[in-house]
């Protein structure tokens, strides 16, 4: 099963971090308050950052060395060639408040 590590910008200006194996269907479970406890406090806005191909051990991995970095790093990170988002663009947005 091929697993997806995301960045999701959040309505606090916030990055949250999470894995999947359906992003469209997890932004949608976020979006409607049926997923993560994170978004009871914020909105989750849009998905900034996608990278694929991960098993879960992997992604896990992954997933724990973002939610480590600094903010600015994530933003770095958001803008690198690392980022596959073009290949899910526009499927995964509530609002853009990107800044």
């Amino acid at each position: 099963m091929q697993w997806q590590v995301y960045i999701i910008l959040c309505s606090d200006d916030s990055l949250y971090t999470g894995i999947t194996t359906n992003i469209q269907k997890r932004f949608a479970q976020h979006a409607s308050g049926k997923g993560a406890k994170y978004f009871h406090c914020c909105s989750p806005c849009q998905v900034v950052y996608w990278e694929s191909d991960h098993d879960r051990s992997s992604a896990s991995r992954r997933e724990a060395q973002i939610k480590k970095l600094s903010a600015e790093n994530k933003r770095q990170l958001i803008a690198s060639s690392a980022n596959k988002l073009e290949k899910i663009s526009g499927m995964l947005k509530v609002t853009s408040i990107w800044r």
